[in-house]
């Protein structure tokens, strides 16, 4: 048999899956992380929970698979993008935790710098907008906050990478310091059109490009990794950022087609082709794919909180106990109430990036209980994905378009949040059998690069529909839900 290991290392939990020939998942595993809160607007990772939850996953994986490490040919990584690492290429030890993508401490220097002018020669390089969202920002402020740092990595002594960059250091033994292209098109130090490091931008921040890794296509040689942790040296020879590994598990291979996936977050990505589409609705031009060095552009709206106001109920307000509560609640809330929930706890990304504004609840009366508040949050969803969807038809009104929402993550498994979905956003909504499409992405890419799997042609017919929603609320309802859920984003911006 042939199996390829899919490494997915999320925002709140590391997953390894493998899949077998057919591309069917034969064993999972799964460890939530902790999440470091510093101060508010600040999240961080300790690079090695990232690290250790990665092989401790993959160990359990092959384990429960009853499977011998030399039956899998290749091993694919997908990660959580922007979220920043720096270590030392010596001891291989990080100087600082990891700065996640969702941490806004870099939202000053970010406007000093569209201050100054500086915002639109960012946009044109990256396709990225000055926002703390972004790699770069994170990574100057540890080499200024840091002791040591700024001097260590003068003398080419520290590392700078995303997450995946981080794990194929450490699965290779710190011989290999790469990345791939969606991932280098999220720092925000990457000109996505002539395919390299910007030295205007790397000057602009002070940040030394020796520290910076090689970028290579998704499908590439990132090395092997070590022999010890899984009984041989596998080749890594598949990598994605998250939400462009989610594109091409839908099979988006063609221009117009869409995706959203919902975890913490909540990506969309439009494939808009050869061509890098300038967004003038503060959606991001970003790579969706690059395969024998030809990049595939996309349009992206990034919502900052998707999963996670549900892990907010849970956790926070402690009004349920699994995540799965939600959609019975939601089920049997009052129709005559109509609570708004603008779940900005980090701000509001697209296409509103206003890293100030912060989570406001609209329209609560004396019977407003846990069930208005679970159909909210759910709610919450479908309207910021209209919010981008709304965008990206206004920047690419191509006949290509498709008008079907591809579908994925773990929030895409509750029918209720679904037909919400297409019921605001007025059309059809696919959701394919396999869920887990971004860890099938990188699957597909790692395999295929060693002949294990099939091209992109076949593996684009394999995809199936587990169910489409289609939508069932009259326009003008549709219209008026709508306008209240933009009167409430308005009123929690002048808050």
């Amino acid at each position: 048999m042939t199996y390829v290991l899919s490494i997915d290392q999320g925002t709140t939990s590391s997953r390894a899956i493998l899949f077998d020939k057919t591309l069917t998942p034969i064993a999972v595993a799964q460890e939530e992380f902790p999440q470091i809160f510093p101060q508010s607007g600040w999240v961080e990772h300790n690079p090695e929970d990232l690290w250790a939850s990665t092989a401790g996953t993959s160990r359990s994986a092959i384990e429960r698979a009853s499977i011998d490490a030399r039956e899998i040919v290749s091993i694919g990584i997908t990660n959580q993008r922007e979220t920043t690492v720096v270590w030392n290429r010596n001891t291989g030890r990080p100087v600082y935790n990891a700065i996640v993508w969702q941490d806004r401490r870099t939202a000053e220097y970010c406007r000093a710098l569209q201050e100054v002018g500086h915002a639109d020669m960012v946009s044109d390089r990256t396709g990225l907008l000055l926002d703390p969202y972004f790699s770069a920002t994170k990574l100057k402020w540890i080499l200024d906050n840091t002791d040591g740092a700024r001097d260590a990595a003068a003398r080419g002594e520290l590392l700078f990478g995303t997450v995946d960059c981080y794990l194929i250091w450490k699965l290779t033994g710190g011989k290999v310091h790469a990345t791939d292209a969606t991932n280098a098109a999220r720092t925000m130090l990457y000109d996505i059109r002539k395919g390299r490091w910007s030295r205007t931008i790397c000057d602009l921040m002070d940040i030394p490009m020796a520290m910076l890794p090689q970028v290579k296509d998704c499908a590439a040689d990132f090395g092997l990794c070590r022999s010890d942790l899984f009984g041989r040296a596998i080749p890594i020879r598949g990598v994605a950022g998250d939400q462009q590994a989610a594109t091409l598990g839908q099979a988006c291979f063609e221009p117009g087609m869409m995706k959203s996936t919902y975890g913490t977050g909540c990506f969309a990505l439009l494939n808009t082709g050869d061509v890098a589409v300038t967004s003038t609705n503060k959606l991001l031009t970003t790579i969706a794919y690059q395969l024998d060095g030809k990049p595939t552009y996309a349009l992206e709206g990034s919502i900052f909180i998707a999963g996670a106001v549900v892990q907010w109920l849970r956790d926070g307000l402690k009004m349920i106990r699994e995540a799965s509560d939600t959609q019975p609640l939601a089920e049997r809330a009052d129709p005559s109430q109509s609570v708004m929930m603008v779940p900005a706890f980090t701000g509001l990304g697209a296409p509103y990036w206003n890293p100030d504004c912060r989570g406001a609840i609209f329209g609560l009366t004396r019977n407003t209980g846990p069930e208005e508040i679970a159909r909210a949050a759910l709610e919450s969803v479908g309207f910021q994905t209209r919010d981008l969807l709304e965008a990206m038809r206004a920047d690419w009104p191509s006949e290509k378009a498709n008008q079907v929402l591809r579908v994925d993550g773990g929030m895409s498994a509750s029918d209720w949040t679904i037909q919400f979905l297409a019921d605001i956003i007025g059309a059809p909504v696919d959701r394919p059998k396999i869920l887990e499409t971004t860890a099938l992405g990188v699957a597909w890419l790692a395999g295929m690069q060693v002949d294990a799997l099939p091209g992109q042609e076949e593996f684009a017919t394999q995809w199936a529909l587990d169910r489409q929603f289609t939508p069932g609320l009259s326009p003008d309802i549709r219209s008026q839900k709508y306008a209240s859920w933009q009167r409430a984003v308005h009123a929690a911006m002048a808050f």
